[in-house]
């Protein structure tokens, strides 16, 4: 059953609960369905399914590996998004990946194709606001209730903010520093000011994102936004023999940090 991201999202802000949406690499093993059934059971908000891509120009190395990896495997867009549709968690889904596999597939077919396995969501971090709108995979998305979040930077002025926080749906994917994911010593000074001006424009769920490593810095960024995205160093664990068991507890102690 199709759970909306932007529905639920705000309806678990609404009990005062800060949001965490780990990010899985589909298609990372035969048992990466178990591996985000293990979040959903152990507090993630939603669940964030990257596509692989052989050129994932936002990740650092530990998504490059784990998208070459799953690659290697024989991951396609097409079989982690069918696969996903046996996955009923009883929270959102969303997908990222990259606008190059979306235009090979076709915006109809791909959106279509989210709706069909109850993907609620889409992340696109190389198609830019302007571009979402002019190519028209902002009208595939929506008339297969398909929700476009949208990412905004450090640098992003502030004018561009809110035509992003007005534009997007789901929520608004806050960078919390300049340069791509990868895991962090310390949460960057630049991702308190993204979270604030986020949340001085916008009701839309705004969630902090890339470089946010450990419990301790999911909780400081969740002061400045309405909650975190985790990704690499959740991927890392999975790389080095992890499985929905270490992914799990590891997604367990994010959410004991954030309800700290």
């Amino acid at each position: 059953m199709t759970v909306h991201l932007e529905a639920h999202l705000r309806a678990q802000r609404a009990t005062g609960r800060k949001l965490l949406v780990p990010y899985v690499t589909g298609g990372l093993g035969k048992d990466w369905i178990d591996v985000v059934r293990a979040c959903a059971a152990n507090g993630a908000d939603a669940v964030e399914i990257g596509i692989p891509f052989s050129d994932p120009m936002m990740d650092g190395k530990t998504i490059q590996e784990a998208s070459q990896r799953a690659l290697d495997l024989g991951a396609t867009p097409e079989s982690v998004i069918s696969q996903a549709a046996d996955i009923d968690v009883g929270i959102p889904l969303a997908v990222m990946t990259y606008y190059n596999l979306v235009y090979r597939m076709g915006h109809d077919r791909f959106a279509a194709s989210l709706e069909a396995s109850g993907i609620s969501g889409c992340i696109l971090p190389d198609l830019p606001l302007d571009e979402l709108q002019r190519g028209g995979f902002d009208t595939a998305a929506a008339e297969h209730n398909v929700e476009c979040v949208l990412l905004a930077s450090p640098t992003t002025t502030d004018a561009r903010l809110l035509d992003i926080c007005r534009s997007a749906r789901g929520f608004v994917y806050g960078v919390s520093l300049m340069g791509i994911t990868g895991e962090r010593t310390s949460l960057a000074g630049s991702a308190k000011i993204m979270g604030e001006r986020m949340k001085a424009v916008t009701d839309r769920p705004a969630l902090l994102g890339v470089g946010i490593s450990t419990p301790e810095q999911a909780h400081e960024a969740a002061q400045y936004a309405d909650g975190v995205i985790v990704g690499s160093a959740l991927v890392r664990r999975l790389l080095q023999s992890g499985g929905p068991d270490e992914a799990g507890a590891f997604v367990a102690e994010l959410r004991a940090a954030l309800d700290a």
